[in-house]
């Protein structure tokens, strides 16, 4: 998924705890954990798309003197800057029904399942 087209807010925002429970998995924890696992995600979609693009700047002669201030390069870090927050993407992801969430069963339930269809 792209982060770059999700309308997420670039500022810190309060929110609603029980609003937040409601729209995620109707567990506030649980969907804390589902929000922290994709904002990972999102960290991790960036800084490699960052460090790929950076890598087209570097030179294998690079020494302390001669490094030089390259304005492309510079634009580019900008952009990232401006980027929204990881944490705010994954929270416009849910708020715009993009983040699936998948409903686990209790080890019970899933432990009678397998019982049974090991009897049929």
């Amino acid at each position: 998924m792209n982060f770059k087209s999700i309308k997420a807010e670039k500022t810190t925002e309060t929110r609603d705890n029980h609003e937040l429970e409601m729209s995620g998995t109707g567990n506030l924890f649980e969907t804390i954990v589902v929000l922290s696992k994709r904002s990972n995600q999102v960290s991790i979609e960036m800084k490699q798309e960052l460090n790929a693009k950076l890598e087209e700047f570097i030179t294998p002669t690079d020494s302390l003197e001669e490094v030089f201030e390259n304005r492309e390069q510079i634009e580019i870090s900008k952009f990232y800057e401006r980027l929204p927050k990881p944490h705010s993407v994954a929270l416009a992801e849910m708020g715009q029904g993009l983040l699936g969430m998948d409903e686990k069963k209790d080890s019970e339930d899933s432990s009678e399942d397998s019982s049974e269809d090991k009897e049929a």
